[in-house]
């Protein structure tokens, strides 16, 4: 194994993609202890990498924003030279990002054999669309190649006192307290595919709020406010709260905070993982590279609700099933799940 004393990560998708990876930040620390470690991302995953202990250096790729043009993505990659990094493990192929590790001049570029994956020095074959194992392993997959054969699934999501603090002071503007029992429910993803009906999300926050006494806390994003609007229209019980456009780590304080959460496919699902929440995760599409095979969460106590409803092709968002798949899973079988964790 090569002694690198300088080592990009680089993963620039989602939430969720991102906190999958955080077990390779660990894994790279205990194999190279001195060496200097960066990991490059996206602004809206800033806040999974940021303070992890692991890291020297988080670098940020702002793909839609000011490195959208092409000179800027240039510009970047020189900026990115000047950091002379000896190797850059690419945890997920994009063409931008295989151009940009290639122009700025790092000699050892590792990554899958997909996406512009000639201009890698070292690649594996894509396999993930076939959802053999998790994306864990196939992060693991890279790191055999510069000699690591070391895994762990252990995920990591930095949580600051401010982030406690702020989550603390407004649950109780919403009479929440410190010992209530919190359920946070997340009924929004990625993909319509991924939706469990939300009236049935009501009704599972209903029951719960009946049988066990529970504060629900429905999240969503900014971009999923009608879904949040929703929700409040519907629920006038002060049990039941709606909060949009967390930070990452404030989100993460308030699921840390939960007793459990029930969601969609999405990244909530692994930032619960992270801080050691229980989770119970609705899958729909029979795909499998979607598959909870690849994608399911990894807490020892966590429950994924998927079946099989005879497709044989899965057409994603234009499911013309009227996502069979999803409606197959009732409210309860939801509830069931609950009280084998509550």
């Amino acid at each position: 194994m090569r002694d690198y004393q300088r080592i990009l990560i680089v993963r620039t998708d989602r939430i969720g993609d991102v906190l999958l990876s955080t077990p390779v930040i660990k894994v790279l620390r205990d194999n190279f202890p001195h060496s200097y470690i960066a990991f490059m991302v996206r602004p809206y995953t800033q806040d999974i990498v940021e303070n992890n202990p692991y890291l020297d250096e988080v670098i940020i790729y702002d793909k839609y924003g000011r490195h959208k043009g092409i000179f800027s993505s240039l510009k970047f990659a020189l900026t990115l030279r000047k950091k002379n990094f000896d190797v850059a493990i690419i945890l997920h192929p994009t063409n931008r990002v295989h151009i940009i590790t290639y122009l700025a001049g790092i000699p050892e570029r590792i990554g899958y054999n997909k996406k512009f994956g000639f201009l890698l020095t070292k690649k594996i074959k894509d396999l993930k669309h076939l959802g053999k194992k998790h994306e864990v392993e196939y992060n693991f997959d890279l790191l055999k190649e510069i000699g690591i054969k070391d895994k762990t699934e252990e995920l990591y999501m930095p949580i600051t006192k401010d982030d406690e603090n702020y989550v603390t002071s407004v649950l109780l503007q919403h009479k929440i307290q410190k010992d209530d029992r919190i359920i946070v429910i997340n009924p929004t993803a990625s993909c319509p595919s991924k939706i469990w009906p939300l009236e049935r999300f009501l009704e599972v926050s209903d029951n719960l709020i009946r049988r066990y006494k529970a504060k629900i806390v429905f999240i969503c994003s900014k971009e999923d406010d009608d879904i949040c609007n929703r929700v409040t229209s519907y629920s006038d019980n002060k049990d039941c709260l709606v909060l949009s456009g967390l930070r990452l780590r404030q989100l993460a304080a308030l699921i840390k905070r939960a007793r459990l959460l029930i969601s969609n496919d999405s990244g909530p699902v692994h930032i619960a993982v992270a801080v050691k929440t229980p989770v119970i995760s609705i899958f729909g599409r029979n795909q499998a590279g979607l598959s909870p095979v690849r994608w399911r969460p990894l807490g020892k106590d966590d429950i994924v609700l998927h079946k099989e409803v005879g497709c044989k092709m899965c057409l994603a968002h234009n499911c013309d099933k009227g996502f069979m798949c999803l409606k197959a899973i009732t409210v309860e079988d939801v509830l069931n799940a609950v009280e084998k964790i509550v």
